[in-house]
Formats: structure tokens, sequence, C-alpha cells
């Protein structure tokens, strides 16, 4: 069973940057999607970034030119960078593995981002 673990998270004013990491117990290589979703209160969760295998990376509309989404290999950690933030981006943000498409995904315990003056 891969363990997923999220840090990072934190206050920050409209504009501001902040990076999440999301450590896998398990070689990254080995998944074929890795990403992030986000819930903020009273909202469905939703998807912000993801990389695939071959490192494809895809975002959703509203962070596109924002957020960017990495790897490192070596340390099976996936990062996502945030920066011109604006406050509905505040919610709690969720890291997830999946092996292969027809897997269901491992989601981590999640960590808050609040975007607030």
């Amino acid at each position: 069973q891969v363990q997923v673990v999220e840090s990072g998270g934190g206050s920050v004013q409209p504009g501001g940057s902040l990076r999440l990491s999301c450590g896998v117990s398990k070689s990254i290589s080995e998944f074929y999607r890795m990403g992030w979703h986000r819930q903020a209160p009273g909202k469905e969760r939703e998807s912000v970034a993801s990389i695939k295998r071959s490192g494809t990376t895809d975002y959703a509309d509203s962070v596109k030119g924002r957020f960017t989404i990495s790897r490192d290999k070596a340390t099976n950690t996936i990062y996502l960078d945030m920066s011109g933030m604006k406050p509905e981006d505040s919610a709690v943000y969720y890291c997830y593995s999946r092996y292969e498409y027809w897997h269901s995904p491992t989601w981590g315990q999640g960590t808050q981002v609040t975007v607030s003056s």
C-alpha cells in the first residue's frame, strides 16, 4: 500500500506564492499519473494539475499560467508551485497517485491553503 504525504500548505496574501510537496513511499515511475485536487468549503473536489508517467502535464483552466506541477524522481516527490494566488485558490489540497488509469487513486491527508489579505 503506497503512502502519500502532502506538506507545504499555509497562508499567503493575494498575489503571493506557495509550494506544495507530495512524497510517496514508492518510485513515482510506477505511477500512471500523479496530481493535485482541491476542495473548498461547500464545493466539490476539483482537479488542479496532474503529471503522467511520460511527463505530460495537465492543468485546470483556472490555474493555467499560475501553477506549475513538477516531479523529482530521485526523491519520489511531486510539487505544485503556485504563484499569483487568488482568494478563490483557498482550499484543502490533496495529492494522489494512481498506478494505472483503471486503478483507484490513493489520496494523501490534505493540506490547507488560505489566500487572504
